[in-house]
């Protein structure tokens, strides 16, 4: 493998995913934001969930939303739960009620109406995701979900789909990751930009 290639193959795949992905997807993510800012405004919160590099995603936006993310924008944290971080929780969830359940459970402990649920999936067809978009549905929680492949499932459950156009793991996830930042920093600056 000649690796200046392969490289630039990468760069050019990720960077033409993006476009694509921004030309399918822009409505999606301002409908996003708006759901978001209408929840924080009314005091709610947004809980987050996915396995694997999505639920480390869900860690990482939850952080940049409770911390900050606009280093120049002084505010309060911003309330954001990724319901992937309690392995003594997750655990317990997996071992009693079932790796299936881990998720929807702790949304019926934790989420209330008028909260949103940002759900991560690269396949749109996490077992355990869909569940938990299905009791948010039940207990009035609006729903995201940021998606890959076809959206699978996920896609027809959720009030915003957001889907990747692709079905490689690697650049749904970085274009994920970008849209997520997207989110974060304009909520960010419509909030308390002028702080």
């Amino acid at each position: 493998m000649e690796l200046m290639n392969y490289i630039t193959s990468q760069y050019t795949e990720s960077i033409e995913i993006k476009k694509k992905s921004l030309q399918e997807n822009s409505k999606s993510i301002i409908k996003a934001i708006e759901l978001l800012l209408e929840s924080f405004k009314n005091e709610k919160k947004l809980l987050i969930v996915g396995n694997g590099g999505s639920a480390a995603d869900a860690q990482h936006i939850a952080t940049e939303f409770m911390i900050r993310l606009s280093h120049d924008i002084k505010r309060p944290p911003i309330p954001a739960i990724a319901l992937t971080t309690d392995t003594s929780n997750l655990t317990a969830g997996g071992n009693d009620i079932g790796y299936e359940n881990v998720f929807a459970r702790n949304l019926e402990g934790l989420g209330q109406t008028g909260d949103v649920l940002l759900a991560i999936s690269t396949s749109g067809n996490s077992k355990n995701v869909l569940l938990t978009v299905e009791v948010a549905k039940a207990k009035g929680i609006h729903t995201i979900g940021l998606l890959g492949c076809d959206g699978g499932k996920i896609a027809n459950n959720v009030d915003v789909a957001i889907i990747v156009p692709s079905y490689n793991t690697q650049r749904i996830q970085e274009t994920h990751l970008l849209i997520e930042h997207i989110i974060c920093e304009s909520i960010e600056k419509i909030l308390y930009g002028n702080n």
